[in-house]
C-alpha cells in the first residue's frame, strides 16, 4: 500500500511538471524568450533594439531618431555637404562685390539653385558651366565631405550656430594651398520642417548665401562681400512662400566662401524642428 502511494505521488508530480512547462511555453514568443514577441531582445516589441517603444533606434522615446527625446528632431545638429575648390577656379578670388540675382527665385528640379545669368556670366561669376560646379561633385574640380553644424538653444529660445572663423576644412581635401586657411569652398544643406507659426530664420556672414523655403527664394546674399545679414519672417512672407501653418515644407541652404581673409557664419532660427534630408 505504501508503495502504491509513492507511485501515485510520483505520477502526480510528473503531471504537474508537464503542465508548468506548457504554461511557460504559452507566455514566450517564437524567439524563445519570455516577452511574448518574435524577436530575441527580451522586450515586448518586435524590433531588435532592446527597448519597448516599437522603433529600431535603440532609445525608448518612440520616435525614429537616436537622441532620447520624443520630438523626432535631430537634436540641434544639421549635416550637409562641403565641397572644396582650388583657388584657380574662375569664380573664386574674382570680383569682390555684393550681387543679388545670381540665382533664379525657384529651386531647380534637382533641388539645386538655378543660375540666372547668361553665357557671359554676372558681375561675380563666369557663367552657367562654372556655377553648376558649386553644388555638384565634379571630378578634378572639387572634393566633397559631410559636415555637421551643432546648433545650440540660447536663452531666448532660438537655435544658434555661430562661428566667426568658419574654416571647416583646414588642411583637408585640397588643403590650404599654402595659405593660413582653406578659403575656397561651398556648403549645401537640405531640411524639412513643420511650419507652426511665428518662426524666423536669419543668416549673418559672408560670402554668397541663398535660402529657399518651399522651393522659393527666401534670402539672397549673393556675391563676394563683408559680413551681411539676411532674414525671413515666415509669418510675414507666408503668402510669397506659399506656406500654411501646420504643413510641412522644405528649407534648402546654399553657402559659398570665395575669397581669402575672413569667413563669418551665423545661423539663428526659431524653427523648432529642422530634419535633415540628403539630395544626390
Amino acid at each position: 500500500m505504501r508503495f502504491s502511494i509513492f507511485v501515485l505521488m510520483a505520477l502526480l508530480a510528473g503531471m504537474l511538471g508537464t503542465l508548468g512547462c506548457a504554461a511557460e511555453d504559452d507566455t514566450a514568443g517564437a524567439d524563445g524568450d519570455s516577452d511574448g514577441d518574435s524577436d530575441s531582445d527580451g522586450d515586448s516589441d518586435s524590433d531588435s533594439d532592446g527597448d519597448s517603444d516599437g522603433d529600431s533606434d535603440g532609445d525608448s522615446d518612440g520616435d525614429s531618431d537616436s537622441d532620447g527625446d520624443s520630438d523626432g528632431d535631430n537634436d540641434g545638429t544639421l549635416t550637409g555637404i562641403l565641397r572644396d575648390f582650388y583657388e584657380e577656379h574662375p569664380d573664386f578670388e574674382y570680383v569682390i562685390r555684393s550681387e543679388k540675382g545670381i540665382v533664379e527665385d525657384r529651386l531647380g528640379d534637382d533641388r539645386k539653385p538655378v543660375y540666372a545669368g547668361d553665357e557671359e556670366g554676372t558681375n561675380t561669376t563666369h557663367g552657367p558651366e562654372e556655377f553648376s560646379q558649386w553644388f555638384n561633385d565634379v571630378e578634378g574640380v572639387n572634393k566633397s565631405m559631410e559636415f555637421t553644424l551643432p546648433l545650440e538653444l540660447d536663452s531666448t529660445g532660438q537655435w544658434v550656430y555661430d562661428n566667426q572663423k568658419f574654416f571647416p576644412i583646414d588642411d583637408e581635401l585640397f588643403g590650404n594651398e599654402e595659405r593660413d586657411h582653406n578659403y575656397h569652398f561651398t556648403f549645401e544643406l537640405h531640411t524639412e520642417f513643420t511650419y507652426n507659426g511665428n518662426e524666423v530664420f536669419t543668416f549673418i556672414g559672408d560670402d554668397d548665401l541663398w535660402v529657399f523655403i518651399n522651393d522659393r527664394l527666401a534670402i539672397d546674399l549673393g556675391g563676394v562681400h563683408n559680413k551681411e545679414t539676411g532674414s525671413v519672417d515666415l509669418d510675414e512672407d507666408a503668402d510669397a512662400l506659399g506656406i500654411e501653418v501646420g504643413e510641412k515644407y522644405s528649407l534648402d541652404f546654399f553657402f559659398a566662401e570665395r575669397h581669402s581673409t575672413e569667413s563669418h557664419f551665423r545661423i539663428e532660427t526659431t524653427i523648432e524642428e529642422l530634419n535633415v534630408i540628403f539630395v544626390e
